[in-house]
């Protein structure tokens, strides 16, 4: 005969596998992000029961938009940068001229006794081709002794560079296209920034080989420690943009490898007409005491199917192998 309170534990134990039932029944769905059971793939229509997820997790979704800035200066430590000054080995960082301190690289000659052509350049890792590259300098103290007058409150930014380790010990400049970085005097007269030298290169200008070794931007003067911020925005040997306080302050096409201004180079190396259309970015070391704060780098060139997981819409140059799905 059954009792009433075994009619109840009976319809309890029920009730508690039903409950059971329904709470597993979904999970079986859910997908795995770790060692963790991710519920979000059952709150709304990503979740497909036939397929699983369809694509990364909601915090993994690619903006498309989002420009993404890679810092090449880390604000701690040289990491990813190899130095070269003339008269020396790769790698012998003369003098200790480039340091990191309070956050800044800095150039620094309070260990020079004086200056004898040893130019100096840093080099960053990987090369590139399309891209924003932005720096914020400022210029301070006094130039090292013995510097040539020209190179006085002087840096430069130097793109499309020949591979750091084809340098011969004292090739003075590397085989690149130079943002020269300039600082006024203080004396009232117009000194601008963002220039163009080109040391073993040429470029075209309207529509013609130019081959002076430094053109002049129509940029203001910076007198003064001021932090100064300069973007160049270059397509292969498609264009060089220079920009200083947003405005375009130079401008030309076609950078090839040609002209002087270098010296003590390897034939082999220096083949003229050949296009620059990609190569290591190096700032330099010339004589002239200098703080950068920031070198960041925005490529320019990347996946462009928007069907892709890492798609940006703000590429100029479509490079199908970097693409994800």
């Amino acid at each position: 005969m059954t009792t009433s309170n075994h009619r109840w534990n009976v319809v309890g134990r029920s009730i508690a596998v039903a409950a059971l039932a329904c709470a597993v029944v979904p999970l079986a769905g859910a997908h795995l992000w770790g060692n963790s059971i991710s519920l979000a793939a059952l709150k709304g229509p990503r979740y497909d029961r036939r397929a699983g997820l369809s694509g990364p997790p909601p915090s993994a979704q690619n903006d498309p938009n989002k420009q993404e800035w890679i810092q090449l200066f880390n604000g701690r430590d040289l990491d990813g940068w190899t130095i070269k000054f003339a008269k020396h080995n790769l790698g012998d960082n003369f003098n200790d001229t480039v340091r990191v301190e309070n956050g800044l690289l800095e150039v620094r000659y309070d260990k020079w006794p004086g200056f004898n052509s040893e130019f100096g350049h840093i080099f960053y890792k990987e090369p590139f081709s399309y891209y924003r590259l932005a720096a914020e300098y400022r210029f301070v103290g006094e130039q090292v002794p013995g510097g040539p007058a020209w190179a006085i409150r002087n840096n430069g930014l130097m793109l499309h560079c020949q591979k750091p380790s084809t340098m011969l010990k004292d090739q003075d400049f590397p085989i690149s296209i130079e943002v020269q970085l300039l600082g006024g005097l203080g004396d009232g007269k117009p000194r601008t920034t963002a220039n163009l030298c080109t040391p073993g290169s040429n470029v075209v200008m309207n529509g013609q080989l130019h081959t002076p070794h430094c053109t002049t931007s129509t940029s203001k003067t910076y007198d003064g420690d001021q932090w100064v911020r300069v973007e160049v925005e270059v397509h292969g040997d498609e264009l060089v943009r220079h920009i200083v306080d947003g405005r375009t302050v130079l401008e030309y096409t076609k950078p090839q490898i040609g002209g002087g201004a270098v010296s003590s180079f390897d034939p082999a190396v220096k083949v003229d007409g050949t296009p620059m259309t990609s190569g290591y970015i190096a700032i330099q070391a010339e004589t002239a005491p200098t703080d950068f704060r920031k070198i960041e780098l925005l490529n320019l060139e990347g996946c462009m199917d928007p069907k892709a997981s890492n798609s940006k819409k703000y590429y100029v140059k479509a490079n199908p192998q970097m693409c994800r799905y």
